[in-house]
């Protein structure tokens, strides 16, 4: 069921435009690895703009994650990880997300989007969980929210892997997208 605009309140919801807080927020990943564990990831610098409207299913974001930031706490993995093997992170800088819609199903959010990687643009489904909306010590106000996703690498031009002498493959398809944000209103 998709709820409407009439019948979503947010406490403390405000309209205006937030930009993202990169020190109290993070854009994280993890994909299988060897079929028995996973491995974790994130991006150290990202960027991200949300508009939030008078209607809030009429909300946007444009967000980037610049992808030689990327760190696995290994840094011979990350190296490979920004070669043609991967993001070709010298042809292809950064990955980008921006948003065609946000809706309600079952009174959950989700945000629809284009999400491109390595080039490749596909759409994509974040389910998107507001933490809530508040004041910090230096007068800014903030909005917390968390968001995944999840997607196959291969769709996106990721297509690297190796098999394993035990079978099957050195990685998974499936990646999650896992989102950790706060951001402050821009006044």
């Amino acid at each position: 069921m998709t709820t409407t605009a009439s019948t979503i309140e947010i406490p403390g919801y405000r309209a205006g435009t937030w930009v993202i807080d990169p020190t109290h927020s993070e854009v994280g990943f993890s994909i299988r690895h060897l079929m028995i564990s996973k491995v974790k990831g994130k991006f150290e610098r990202f960027q991200a703009t949300f508009v939030t409207a008078e209607d809030p299913l009429e909300s946007s974001v444009t967000a980037s994650a610049e992808v030689a930031s990327i760190n696995t706490n290994e840094p011979n993995r990350d190296g490979h990880l920004r070669t043609g093997d991967f993001f070709s992170a010298d042809e292809f800088p950064t990955i980008d997300f921006v948003s065609t819609g946000v809706r309600v199903v079952d009174g959950d959010f989700k945000v629809d989007g284009d999400l491109t990687i390595k080039g490749v643009t596909k759409p994509v489904t974040f389910d998107f969980d507001f933490g809530g909306f508040g004041g910090d010590p230096y007068g800014n106000y903030k909005a917390g929210a968390s968001a995944k996703t999840v997607i196959n690498r291969e769709e996106f031009g990721l297509t690297y892997n190796a098999a394993l002498e035990t079978g099957g493959m050195l990685l998974g398809d499936q990646v999650t997208i896992t989102l950790e944000l706060q951001a402050a209103l821009q006044q």
